[in-house]
């Protein structure tokens, strides 16, 4: 995990402030991103771009890492603090935490899963 936690910390940095090149430059060409917001999945670089800019257009989410850990199979679990606001009003919709699992390969991410809630100690 040493190399892939500075990876994710930069992914989830460049995603919070909307630099959408630095973020996507950190996956894999072929990454495979769940559309968390609309349902299912997006497949590359240009279609994770297009589903953000959607994303972005509605709502305003932040996410800040808070903890990873290695699993058994080579992929990282990130526990994540995540508010979600509507991008007019600026509304609070949700304030939770989720869990974020990522796969990298050659250094770049390659699939990210949203898990749900973390688990409570």
């Amino acid at each position: 995990m040493p190399e892939a936690e500075p990876t994710l910390r930069s992914a989830y940095r460049a995603f919070n402030i909307r630099d959408l090149d630095a973020a996507l430059e950190l996956m894999h060409p072929e990454v495979d991103w769940p559309d968390a917001w609309e349902g299912g999945r997006v497949v590359g670089r240009d279609a994770v771009r297009d589903y953000w800019t959607r994303q972005f257009a509605a709502i305003s989410s932040g996410a800040e890492p808070e903890s990873f850990t290695s699993e058994p199979d080579g992929a990282i679990t990130v526990d994540v603090h995540q508010i979600v606001r509507d991008s007019a009003t600026d509304e609070l919709i949700s304030d939770s935490r989720v869990r974020h699992r990522y796969r990298l390969e050659g250094g770049l991410i390659l699939r990210m899963d949203v898990l749900g809630a973390p688990k409570v100690h």
